[in-house]
């Protein structure tokens, strides 16, 4: 059995499991108070070209969302986001359990547009009875999104003039960054990101690390007292040096976006194999996400060879399902694919 149903499915990049072995014995300060994240905190930031920035690490991405979202709201807000956004969808009412409302806007192939937004923000106060509602504090964007999409630099600016419009933060959900940064005709890079998101998570999961999301914090002193807000969370790991010392190895030598890379190249092969094959695409991405559209007959009969993920029903006879590849996918397991299907 293949699997391609996400890219999380592997370990850990053999590099960072040599580290982790390396390292075992090792006596250090617990919850990231140890040379590991200190070192880590300064390659993410030189990389984001914040030195500045705050860099916090945590152990999972909804983990993550629902921490960074409770920390900048007040109890009175709620966040924005595509209706399609994975904290609307896929993170089982963690937002909503922490007392703040989503306040979706519609999808363009899982973005939210600049235009929505401005309408949506310029409604919301021109209603005479807004104060009765919950308050739009934040814009929550995944990049990539849930549908492989990525945002343009002039989208992000946009967004960004809207939210400081507005003096509200900017976020973005950088669960699966890598294969976004490292997507083809894409024009936003890290630097990017930082520049118009006032906060940001680096994912690990899902591009190389065991576990672990590295949250940037570009503006200082926006999240007061982050640190004890991970900690009521349940996100502060004792045994932090374990997360730090894991982005310690990913910015080292490039290798975050060097595994990322592979992903994307994977992908472009993976894209070929699924034309010749005479698959239908309900959306071809630049990114380590692609969906097909299959006739359930033929669904089931492939689920018996390949594992991928379900994503919508079409109609009664057809279903989208997702392929993706990850950091670990090789030339080999695309083309056993390809004698499979």
């Amino acid at each position: 059995m293949r699997c391609f149903d996400s890219d999380y499915m592997e370990g850990a990049h053999p590099a960072i499991i040599e580290r982790l072995a390396a390292t075992n014995m090792e006596q250090t300060g617990g919850y990231g108070r140890d040379a590991y994240c200190d070192s880590a905190k300064e390659k993410i930031k030189k990389a984001c070209g914040k030195p500045d920035a705050e860099v916090y690490f945590l152990v999972g991405g909804t983990q993550t969302n629902s921490t960074v979202i409770a920390a900048a709201l007040r109890p009175y807000e709620g966040v924005v986001a595509a209706d399609t956004g994975h904290i609307n969808v896929h993170e089982a009412g963690a937002i909503e359990a922490s007392g703040h409302k989503i306040l979706p806007l519609p999808n363009y192939n899982g973005k939210i547009s600049p235009e929505d937004l401005e309408k949506f923000m310029d409604s919301f106060y021109k209603d005479d009875t807004w104060e009765h509602m919950a308050a739009p504090g934040m814009v929550y964007i995944s990049h990539p999104t849930e549908y492989g999409t990525l945002y343009t630099k002039d989208e992000l600016k946009a967004i960004r003039g809207i939210c400081d419009k507005y003096d509200i933060p900017l976020f973005m959900d950088g669960a699966r960054l890598g294969y976004g940064l490292m997507a083809n005709n894409t024009d936003v890079d890290l630097k990017t990101i930082a520049e118009y998101c006032h906060v940001f998570y680096i994912g690990g999961t899902k591009v190389g690390a065991l576990f672990g999301e590295a949250v940037v914090v570009t503006k200082p002193g926006l999240l007061p007292h982050f640190f004890t807000a991970i900690k009521q969370k349940g996100g502060l790991l004792a045994k932090g040096r374990f997360l730090g010392l894991q982005f310690d190895t990913l910015f080292t030598d490039d290798l975050y976006f060097k595994i990322a890379k592979n992903a994307i190249d994977m992908a472009e092969k993976l894209k070929v194999v699924l034309k010749e094959k005479g698959y239908e695409f309900f959306l071809e991405t630049d990114t380590n996400q692609q969906f097909v559209v299959l006739e359930n007959v033929k669904m089931k009969e492939l689920a018996e060879k390949v594992s991928f993920g379900f994503w919508e029903n079409i109609d009664a006879d057809h279903t989208v399902v997702r392929f993706a590849t990850s950091w670990a996918t090789t030339e080999e397991a695309i083309d056993e694919l390809a004698s499979l299907i």
